[in-house]
C-alpha cells in the first residue's frame, strides 16, 4: 500500500497538482490520509499520560495509534505539502507528531538511537513554493531526517516547482517541468 499523506489545504493547490502527476502512475493501492481534515488532540498533560500510559502497557490496537500503524505499515510515502511562511502546514507537523509512536514506527536501542520499526522503503516529498528562495532544511529537510533517522527510509526524494509566484514566471512551464519530471 502506497500512503499518501496530503498536507494541501486549497481547492486548487499547485501540490496538489504535481502530486497527482505522480499518483498516476503509481499501480498499487493508494491510502490518502488528509491531515488538513484531521483535529489532532492536544498534546497537554492528560494526553500525554494516556499515550504514555497506553505505550507501556504495549496497547497497540487503541484508536490512537490508527495513524501511526497505518504509516508503519505502508510500503511507500508520498508527502504532498506546500512550501509556506518558511515549513510546511503545521497540521503536516501533527501528523508527525501523532505516528512517531515508540513501538510502533521505532524503538530505541539500548544505546537509545533509534531503531526504525517501519516497512516503507520509499519517501516522495512534494511541495510547490512561490518563491525561489526554499532551504531543503526548513521543511524536506526535517521530513527526510525523520524518514532516515527514525523510520529506516533511506530513499527520500524530493520533487518541487520553485518560484510560482515570482513576477513574470511561466507557471504553466515551471509546472510542466516538474511534472514532467515524475511521469
Amino acid at each position: 500500500m502506497v500512503l499518501f499523506i496530503n498536507a494541501c489545504v486549497r481547492k486548487n493547490s499547485r501540490t496538489r497538482k504535481l502530486a497527482e502527476a505522480l499518483l498516476s502512475g503509481i499501480k498499487d493501492e493508494v491510502c490518502e490520509v488528509k491531515v488538513a481534515d484531521i483535529a489532532f488532540p492536544v498534546a497537554n498533560e492528560d494526553f500525554l499520560k494516556k499515550r504514555d500510559s497506553l505505550i507501556a502497557k504495549g496497547e497497540w490496537d487503541d484508536p490512537l495509534f490508527d495513524l501511526a500503524r497505518q504509516f508503519a505499515s505502508a510500503e511507500s510515502i508520498i508527502v504532498a505539502a506546500p512550501y509556506w511562511d518558511l515549513s510546511f502546514p503545521a497540521c503536516l507537523k501533527q501528523y508527525f507528531e501523532q505516528i512517531n509512536v515508540l513501538g510502533i514506527t521505532f524503538e530505541y536501542s539500548a544505546e537509545g538511537l533509534p531503531v526504525p520499526k517501519c516497512n516503507a522503503d520509499k519517501l516522495y516529498y512534494v511541495t510547490t513554493a512561490g518563491g525561489a528562495f526554499v532551504p531543503e532544511e526548513f521543511g524536506f529537510g526535517y521530513i527526510k531526517a525523520l524518514a532516515q533517522g527514525f523510520y529506516g527510509i533511506d530513499d527520500v526524494r524530493l520533487i518541487k516547482a520553485t518560484g510560482l509566484d515570482i513576477d513574470g514566471a511561466d507557471v504553466d512551464e515551471i509546472m510542466g517541468k516538474a511534472i514532467d519530471s515524475v511521469q
